[in-house]
């Protein structure tokens, strides 16, 4: 993006930013706005016809009509639509299905409709870039400045029964989709952001390899991940692909294509670098990296300041908003390092206690109702066709400002409750960092399950992959630093404790990179990146051997990880 392009793209996004700042002095009557407006336009639908939208006037009467739905319940709705049928959730035809996997690994279809992108994504999605803008102009400047790790255009994109396309947000062009041509993202106009060598669709490792060697001939000052396990994979791989990226740029090819002229003083310039620090890291190959966008809060929260270092002393994260497939929640306008504000002018939002089963006739709080450090669930509404819908998400009350409440995310709503103790994945993040900093141990990733001994109560087994090796001493203050954590977070775990209906919980320790292997293994057999995502429950049998296997040196057509296994280390606590 350069000249008149950048500079409209930078009046747009301070735009939309004051726009959404001036929404949040009348937050009130931006929401009863923007429930009028969906009403309205929707009332014509079927849905709008058998909850009688034209008969609805304020919030009590919405709820009254409308039930909580999640996705399961209005799936049936969406795959009439997806089929071809018109009118069904929205007046407006769907030009695009976003996927999105979920929790349960289900790929859904989110309607994406013109007026929902007008009205509700647009104007959140370029204040979303503000911070970015006004602070950091020089990753704007050029276009090979920003490495897009999340940008993934699709020649063949696949399609619902109807022929609409069913694509991630990330492989849509919002230019060609929705008339939109300032809409293009940072980085997506860069050498490597449509690959000119021929590779698979679904070969996203490959990619990912394309796209890092193009950008080691750049000088690359931001990077946007959105997902943090996608940022957190770039330093592995270029310890992985390195000697495959210097043999490239010495003879100018591209995945084994003849593609530019080689570039010997670069490939020697990089093994320069591997010879002096013994790897590759982003702070070396791009010296002038200066900020990374993605989520900072959940299971990143416990690595990102480490990482953070492996792009450069002074690297800034800003926070990627509080926003899902279906539809946003919060973004930050300013540099908080976790916290966004509401979009009061994009959907009608209602929040539930955060350990309160939802049910279709749950009482909900409005925004005016939350309490700074509480935890939520989310259910919006919009324009769209999702009517007090239940994402799945929770977002955390940071403070309050400008008359909307600042939001961070607090992790899924999911629930592990094998004994009454009902944690959610944020509760265990909580105690991990309290046993880290009780401990002054390190984690570079987490996850756990519940497991069942033959002839013993459930308990928790977790692996961890440490910074650096721990000794037997450290291992077992950890695990009892974190069982009391537990115990603080959830009453219920606490209770079923000191009953014996939960056991001792057990730690395994891996190696350092063991969570990164198994990103690589899960995007290698055809996940899109931007779809696997750190997970804190792992329940799944062939899933936690996988993760917890010992690292095998496997050659293939990339690299050699010719990484020896480190010692396992399992330990336990009594209480």
């Amino acid at each position: 993006m350069t000249g008149t392009d950048l500079e409209r793209y930078r009046e747009r996004v301070f735009a939309e930013r004051e726009r959404l700042r001036a929404a949040f002095t009348q937050a009130a009557r931006s929401q009863h706005r923007v429930l009028t407006d969906l009403l309205e336009f929707n009332a014509d639908t079927d849905f709008g016809r058998r909850h009688d939208f034209a008969k609805i006037r304020d919030l009590d009467d919405y709820r009254s009509a409308v039930p909580v739905h999640d996705y399961s319940a209005l799936g049936p709705w969406i795959e009439r639509m997806a089929a071809g049928e018109e009118r069904v959730l929205t007046a407006d035809r769907p030009a695009v299905y976003f996927t999105s996997s979920g929790t349960t690994g289900a790929h859904k279809k989110i309607p994406v409709t013109p007026r929902f992108m007008k009205t509700t994504f647009f104007p959140f999605y370029y204040a979303a870039w503000a911070p970015l803008a006004e602070h950091f102009p020089d990753v704007l400047a050029r276009p090979d400045a920003m490495l897009n790790l999340k940008h993934d255009p699709l020649v063949r994109p696949p399609t619902t029964s109807s022929g609409d396309p069913h694509v991630g947000a990330s492989q849509v062009d919002f230019g060609s989709y929705f008339g939109e041509p300032l809409s293009a993202e940072p980085g997506t106009r860069a050498p490597w952001a449509t690959l000119a060598v021929p590779v698979a669709d679904d070969d996203h490792l490959e990619k990912a390899y394309l796209r890092l060697r193009l950008a080691a001939q750049s000088d690359v000052r931001g990077v946007i991940g959105i997902n943090p396990a996608m940022v957190a994979a770039v330093p592995y791989q270029l310890g992985l692909w390195w000697p495959r990226m210097v043999r490239e740029i010495r003879d100018g090819t591209l995945g084994g294509h003849p593609y530019a002229d080689p570039d010997p003083g670069r490939a020697a310039e990089i093994e320069a670098l591997v010879d002096r620090y013994g790897t590759l890291r982003p702070a070396h190959l791009w010296p002038n990296l200066r900020v990374i966008f993605c989520w900072t809060t959940g299971l990143a929260s416990l690595y990102l300041p480490r990482l953070r270092e492996e792009y450069g002393i002074g690297v800034t994260v800003l926070p990627a908003p509080v926003a899902a497939s279906e539809g946003p929640v919060a973004v930050a306008l300013d540099r908080h390092g976790s916290a966004g504000s509401m979009v009061a002018d994009a959907c009608v939002y209602e929040f539930v206690d955060a350990d309160t089963p939802l049910r279709p006739d749950i009482p909900t709080l409005t925004f005016d109702q939350l309490e700074t450090g509480r935890e939520y669930q989310v259910v919006f509404s919009h324009v769209g066709g999702l009517y007090r819908y239940a994402v799945g998400d929770v977002v955390r009350v940071v403070d309050h400002q400008g008359g909307v409440p600042r939001l961070s995310y607090a992790g899924r709503a999911t629930r592990s409750d094998a004994a009454g103790e009902a944690l959610r994945d944020v509760q265990v993040v909580r105690a991990l960092a309290g046993a880290t900093e009780s401990t002054g141990l390190e984690l570079r990733n987490a996850a756990c399950r519940v497991s069942t001994p033959t002839g013993g109560p459930p308990s928790y087994e977790f692996a961890l992959a440490g910074r650096s090796p721990w000794s037997a001493d450290e291992t077992d203050r950890f695990v009892a630093a974190l069982d009391t954590g537990l115990g603080t977070e959830s009453p219920g775990y606490r209770d079923a404790r000191r009953s014996g209906r939960l056991g001792t919980p057990t730690l395994t320790l891996l190696d350092p990179d063991a969570f990164l292997r198994d990103w690589q293994r899960s995007v290698a057999a055809g996940v899109r990146p931007t779809q696997v995502k750190d997970r804190m429950f792992r329940p799944d049998e062939a899933a936690w051997q996988q993760l917890t296997a010992p690292p095998e040196p496997t050659p293939d057509r990339l690299a050699v990880d010719a990484g020896g296994p480190p010692a396992a280390r399992t330990a336990s606590v009594a209480r």
